[in-house]
């Protein structure tokens, strides 16, 4: 009798030191990896791995997704195109680290259906082994009431990477490489957004280390993905004086190419702004995070009256930094200054941009995102805007106090 799963743990059995060897990463079999939809309905994802590992399976809903974790395969050469096939269950997948130690494969399914087998046979001669999830139809109430996350205070909100200790009366700048490990933003042939922007984060964190008077936190310093809440969640941790995202999106929608400079506004600047910001706040969703028990309540008026100080500050920030790239070439968006209601940039005692540094879906822009010269000019331009902006602040401050 087959029982039905919505949520599963397995912890392979160690097999002897002969069999495998478990200090090194799982890797995937492509050539013995399939998706195979049966001729009498259901769907079988079968994933070959070089060695067993421990996993969990479970399905998330709005939307309907499936989610397997693993202690740690590395998934590199997997595409979602080869994986899936010509499959009509999936209709896209994703894969990559997902928290410290763990990676996670997300697959976007066309309807509800859940997992009715799921197992992960090793061959104990070789240890290599195959996680098999079978599939089956259900109607869209089963499925919601089956999905959810399985309960683990350990993969709740995923953090960024303990904050540093930090001296008191330091300048604290919290830079945000975005998307990162399952989550790999816009993708142009072999080009990944969070493999951009992390080089782009880690050289301007060095920039203004030598340039001094600034301490530097990312809110990730490898190929990790990091919930929206954990990234706003480490500003908060160490006092951040500034925030600034760091992204290089795709586009179809209005003029999108040239660096821009968002800040936060409850009402998008234009239609361009207003997909970007559904296409940011949707990265949770995309690297499986259950949001269903979230809670958005705020204390709304406390928050207005913070931004009272914060939005100016805020405003002379992004215009340090339009002016900055500006003076280095650039090249700018014909309109470089936009809002848009981004959750990163939703802190409101620290002011908070997110810089497009470019956008892969165009052209001219592709091509310097790809020119390590290029960028390290813009890294220059941001780090004297950054600078620039500090020095004038904190003159501002005593005025602000009286």
């Amino acid at each position: 009798m087959r029982a039905l799963f919505t949520a599963l743990m397995i912890w392979v059995c160690a097999l002897s030191a002969s069999a495998q060897d478990l200090s090194g990463l799982a890797r995937v079999d492509m050539a013995q990896s399939s998706v195979e939809d049966g001729w009498l309905g259901g769907t079988t994802l079968s994933l070959a791995l070089s060695q067993g590992v421990p996993f969990r399976v479970f399905v998330l809903d709005e939307p309907a997704r499936l989610v397997a974790d693993f202690r740690e395969v590395d998934f590199a050469g997997v595409t979602a195109e080869a994986l899936l096939g010509e499959t009509e269950s999936f209709s896209s997948a994703r894969f990559g680290t997902f928290q410290p130690g763990w990676s996670r494969l997300v697959a976007d399914l066309n309807g509800p259906m859940l997992p009715v087998e799921i197992g992960m046979p090793v061959d104990t001669s070789t240890g290599a082994a195959v996680l098999s999830i079978t599939l089956e139809d259900v109607d869209a109430g089963t499925f919601a009431a089956r999905a959810g996350a399985p309960v683990n205070p350990d993969w709740g909100v995923q953090a960024a990477a303990p904050p540093p200790e930090i001296a008191e009366d330091s300048f604290v700048l919290v830079i945000d490489p975005g998307h990162g490990g399952v989550d790999p933003g816009a993708v142009r042939d072999s080009t990944t957004e969070k493999e951009l922007m992390l080089g782009v984060a880690l050289s301007l964190r060095d920039v203004l280390r030598r340039a001094g008077g600034v301490e530097v936190v990312l809110t990730r310093d490898t190929d990790r993905f990091v919930s929206l809440t954990g990234r706003v969640a480490l500003a908060h941790q160490v006092s951040a004086d500034a925030f600034v995202s760091l992204h290089a999106d795709s586009l179809s929608e209005g003029q999108a190419r040239g660096a821009t400079v968002y800040t936060l506004s409850d009402e998008a600047s234009d239609a361009a702004s207003a997909q970007l910001a559904a296409q940011h706040d949707r990265s949770d969703i995309i690297a499986g995070v259950d949001l269903s028990g979230t809670d958005d309540q705020v204390a709304s008026v406390l928050m207005d009256l913070a931004r009272v100080e914060t939005m100016p500050r805020t405003g002379a920030l992004a215009s340090a930094l339009i002016d900055a790239m500006t003076t280095a070439g650039g090249p700018m968006n014909k309109r470089p200054r936009r809002e848009a209601s981004f959750s990163v940039l939703k802190s409101a005692d620290i002011p908070s941009v997110l810089v497009e540094v470019g956008f892969l879906s165009d052209k001219r822009d592709l091509a310097n995102l790809r020119d390590p010269i290029w960028r390290a000019v813009m890294v220059e331009a941001l780090a004297t805007g950054i600078l620039a902006w500090r020095d004038a602040d904190l003159a501002r401050q005593p005025l602000v106090r009286q």
